[in-house]
């Protein structure tokens, strides 16, 4: 007797379906991306042979069954209602909106973009209109949309990697004589000394009965405590790069030896940190057993010794290996004479070889943000319209598009009504720019800097923007961190960015040289 199909053994029936929970956006994770449950339980368990090892053509025939109508059944669900279809529109229109009005807003006034995209989400979300009109806010976003969430999601994560690639094409920095002691100084001193502050702070917590100085309360769910730390550490030391040069730009003194120090050193930082950040991703998917590709492959146990070696000098391997052999390779397929993606669309060519660097990170497991961000530098290192395509274009609909959105996102999960603790944010604020700009001011001393010239290196340095919310966004969906403690690096980024804009902008005004 042949077996019948039914339809609640088919994944994706509504009896295997669950509610999202808002605010928490569907994100893409190496570690998490697993087979649904639903196939597996609806799977059969045992091969289709008889006990005298013939094949049992009944159970044959249902598997095939089963699978073709599983594929048929996904293709299905590409496809979307018309009602579907002006949710998503209202929800991507919504967003553009309210993160390009006040990032204008923002901008006007002399103060980062990023922060008036972030606050604009943050008025979609559960903080304002979730909290105040939370029938209009049903209405925006419904909880209880099983396609908009999911479609906001990948928009999300397609605007990070667009944000790490175009942050690395702008990875580069020439110094004039006597500017190069001073990037070196600052970026040892600033990234090692409040790495290295960061790392004690968490460990002489312990010392003290304080329940506000518990951090386990901000762990996530994968309750790494070395991922944990990892991140809390390259919170307090991380500078961002397209923030600060956003407000030089503004400021008119981004071709200053000022500039040029500050995003010299900047660049070093951030891709030291972003291979910090790879590590600890990575630790996180081999204590939830994620073996697959090459750490698969070699067949590491992923609670062994070796795998956390692996995840120490992968990711380092592959950057040095990139950034050595990266650039030639780009320039030879560029010029290539049948590279027909490069004749046909150099942008589309540009993306392509994003998808691939961040598509081989997935397989090596490292974090994609990595792939994307290594991928950028590599074409920044050729970004000569002789070699290569110019990616101004690809910069120029990121930003007018994904990355916008993806910010605003951002802002739309955050939740400080409940999930906002101001007084542990305060000591976590004062701790974090203390250690970085004292850091700062020293290596700056140090490298002979006048008083007020090491002062304004160190707020310049202290500004997390971008890079502080990506680190937020990948440690929150990688569940390193919890709610609480992602709503507070957020915070964290917005502050110090808007501190670094108002100081920087004061001492412009007074016309006193910044160096």
């Amino acid at each position: 007797m042949g077996h019948e199909i039914r339809e609640n053994d088919l994944p994706g029936s509504i009896h295997h379906l669950s509610k999202p929970h808002y605010p928490q956006i569907p994100s893409f994770s190496p570690s998490r991306d697993r087979i649904p449950e639903a196939i597996i339980r609806s799977y059969p368990k045992k091969p289709c042979e008889t006990d005298e090892g013939n094949l049992d053509l009944d159970c044959a025939t249902w598997q095939n069954q089963w699978l073709s109508k599983s594929l048929n059944q996904n293709l299905e669900t590409m496809s979307l209602t018309t009602a579907e279809t002006f949710h998503i529109l209202v929800a991507l229109a919504l967003l553009l909106i309210f993160a390009h009005g006040f990032g204008f807003f923002f901008a006007y006034f002399r103060q980062p973009r990023v922060v008036g995209e972030i606050f604009g989400g943050l008025l979609l979300g559960p903080t304002f209109l979730g909290h105040f009109f939370p029938e209009i806010q049903q209405m925006a976003f419904p909880s209880t949309d099983q396609v908009t969430y999911p479609v906001l999601g990948a928009i999300y994560q397609l605007g990070l990697l667009l944000l790490m690639f175009c942050s690395g094409i702008e990875v580069r920095s020439k110094f004039e004589p006597g500017e190069r002691r001073t990037a070196l100084a600052i970026t040892a001193t600033g990234t090692l000394l409040p790495f290295g502050l960061g790392l004690l702070f968490l460990k002489l917590y312990g010392w003290t009965d304080w329940e506000m100085l518990d951090m386990h309360r901000f762990y996530g769910e994968a309750e790494n405590d070395t991922a944990f730390l990892l991140v809390f550490a390259i919170a307090v030391a991380v500078t961002s790069i397209p923030v600060i040069s956003r407000i030089m730009f503004d400021l008119k003194i981004l071709e200053t030896s000022f500039a040029r120090i500050v995003l010299g050193a900047a660049v070093i930082e951030d891709i030291l940190l972003y291979v910090v950040l790879a590590i600890a991703i990575g630790m996180v998917g081999q204590q939830e057993g994620d073996v697959s590709g090459l750490l698969g492959l070699l067949q590491i146990a992923p609670d062994s010794g070796y795998a956390k070696l692996y995840h120490v000098l992968v990711p380092l391997a592959f950057i040095a290996f990139s950034l050595l052999f990266g650039p030639r390779l780009y320039q030879f397929l560029s010029r290539f004479r049948y590279n027909l993606l490069m004749k046909s669309s150099p942008v589309a060519f540009l993306l392509v070889f994003m998808l691939i660097m961040t598509g081989l990170c997935i397989l090596l497991g490292i974090t994609p943000i990595f792939g994307a961000f290594v991928a950028g530098m590599v074409v920044g290192a050729n970004d000569d319209s002789r070699i290569g395509p110019s990616p101004d274009t690809i910069k120029n609909f990121s930003f007018a598009f994904f990355v916008p959105v993806y910010f605003a996102i951002v802002g739309l999960k955050l939740d400080l009504v409940h999930a906002f603790e101001p007084v542990f944010f305060l000591i976590f604020l004062v701790f974090a720019c203390g250690a970085k700009s004292l850091s700062v001011y020293a290596g700056a001393r140090g490298a002979g800097e006048t008083k007020q010239g090491a002062w304004n290196l160190a707020v310049a340095m202290n500004a997390r923007g971008g890079p502080g919310i990506v680190l937020a966004s990948v440690a929150y969906d990688a569940a390193i961190v919890g709610e609480s403690f992602y709503v507070i690096l957020v915070m964290l980024a917005i502050v110090t960015s808007l501190m670094a804009g108002s100081w920087l902008g004061k001492e412009v005004r007074s016309g006193e040289p910044l160096r």
